[in-house]
């Protein structure tokens, strides 16, 4: 059968008006009268469904069509013509209606409003909806759009590994991975798990960032990135959290904390832009039903720079409001989200890099700076949602590095090979890591993430 998608029907209408035409998809609204019968058609090409005109007198087996649930799928063959209701309205007068599958009666998801807890409940069903498939459309254009400005930069696409014998950020929230019988550990004389019996010979985990690994390969290339699954075994039952997610993770060789800075914006307005221009049906949704005011929001970043300020400058900033905040505001303890959305939505009411945190709340890559308080790190915080973005200027200096791993109590010989890369030919280089699904977030005015995931993975669920 040869078919046409619905979104080529909407796009290039000329081309199809006034002629017979197949298209196949599944019901999302249903009404009908004695001899008439008006369904909403979806084939999962375009946001807007199209109206199929069922008739009575054209169809054998209208009986059996006005039966159909919801989500039914037809094929329909009829005449697309102009809807008496507007310019942009599309019909199709059905002559032949063939019924592919029938929805069952207790179909999930009727035609009213639901909670999103509920939705959840029924992850492999809500794409269905339309907030979800404006969701996860946006998630798939924003996905396209990175690897697009990345390959037009001229950087090259690095796999990293998901399986790691390092934890990059030092903060022990790993998954491990064996395949020793979990009914019979074996032991070594301390009476400790023997590693060694396992499938690597070691204790691995589950990737919480590809940063590393990445960075060797920027020696060689100048300018990678890393786009992959990431995996942090934190309890936490957050908005903004989740067991698994997707990072991307830039990496440039000499490239200092403010190259960092200049291309993290010049992405996330390359991002923004591409999405308003790609999907303008499912931003205007978000922005009439989600977020008023969205896609003001986002076109008022694209037309204007970011401010830059340093951790320093935004404790000053937050100290004469520290009354309203939960958390304490105090130079050496890390900004928590109401303290970002703070910066972002009150103060500055735009989009705020935050550099030189303190060196002691930081990862061991980062490098030090000249006053050894702080380091060469920054954060990107965006209004709605606080930080999206994490990066820094990476220590290049072998001796400084060594240093900084004995210190945290590090194995030495599991970082032997990034210590390599400083004695090498080291060189200035920085990068950072975007919360895919933050950025998805921020997009959609979503509120949380388990929303812009397929099928989220969080502390004590791990359905579907």
């Amino acid at each position: 059968m040869e078919r046409v998608k619905v979104k080529e029907i909407f796009r290039n209408k000329e081309e199809y008006l006034g002629k017979e035409i197949n298209v196949a998809g599944w019901i999302r609204q249903k009404r009908d009268a004695k001899k008439i019968a008006f369904i909403e058609l979806n084939d999962g090409s375009f946001f807007k469904p199209i109206q199929i005109i069922v008739e009575d007198e054209k169809i054998e087996n209208f009986a059996e069509i006005v039966k159909l649930n919801i989500s039914s799928s037809i094929v329909v063959k009829g005449l697309l013509v102009d809807a008496p209701n507007g310019k942009d309205s599309l019909e199709i007068h059905a002559n032949k209606i063939e019924i592919m599958g029938k929805a069952d009666d207790d179909y999930p998801i009727q035609p009213k409003k639901h909670s999103m807890e509920y939705l959840r409940t029924v992850a492999h069903l809500r794409p269905r909806t339309n907030t979800f498939m404006a969701v996860f459309r946006v998630r798939s254009l924003v996905a396209f759009a990175i690897h697009k400005f990345f390959q037009e930069q001229g950087f090259v696409y690095v796999h990293t590994p998901i399986i790691t014998g390092s934890d990059c950020e030092g903060a022990g929230e790993m998954f491990r991975v064996t395949t020793l019988d979990l009914e019979k550990l074996p032991t070594n004389e301390n009476g400790k798990i023997d590693y060694t019996k396992d499938f690597f010979g070691k204790p691995v985990n589950l990737t919480v960032s590809g940063q590393l690994n990445g960075e060797t390969f920027a020696t060689a290339f100048g300018n990678i990135y890393t786009f992959g699954p990431t995996f942090r075994a934190e309890n936490s039952y957050t908005p903004r959290h989740a067991a698994e997610f997707w990072m991307i993770e830039p990496e440039m060789a000499f490239a200092d904390i403010e190259d960092n800075m200049d291309m993290a914006e010049a992405m996330v307005k390359y991002i923004i832009k591409y999405v308003l221009e790609q999907a303008p049906e499912e931003m205007e949704f978000f922005n009439k039903f989600i977020e008023p005011g969205l896609i003001e929001r986002l076109e008022n970043i694209i037309n204007n720079e970011f401010e830059r300020i340093t951790y320093t400058k935004a404790i000053e900033l937050l100290t004469p409001h520290k009354e309203q905040f939960k958390y304490p505001v105090e130079w050496g303890i890390g900004l928590q989200t109401e303290h970002e959305r703070f910066l972002t939505e009150k103060i500055y009411k735009k989009p705020v890099f935050v550099t030189g945190y303190p060196a002691g709340t930081t990862a061991f890559y980062m490098r030090l700076n000249e006053d050894e308080k702080t380091v060469a790190a920054m954060d990107l915080l965006v209004p709605g949602v606080g930080e999206i973005i994490g990066g820094s200027q990476r220590e290049e200096r072998y001796d400084v590095l060594k240093e900084k791993i004995h210190k945290l109590g590090m194995k030495e010989e599991d970082y032997a090979w990034y210590l390599d890369t400083r004695k090498y030919g080291t060189v200035t280089h920085s990068g950072y890591g975007l919360g895919f699904e933050r950025m998805v977030m921020y997009l959609t005015g979503m509120q949380n993430i388990r929303d812009v995931i397929p099928f989220p993975r969080t502390a004590g669920n791990a359905d579907f």
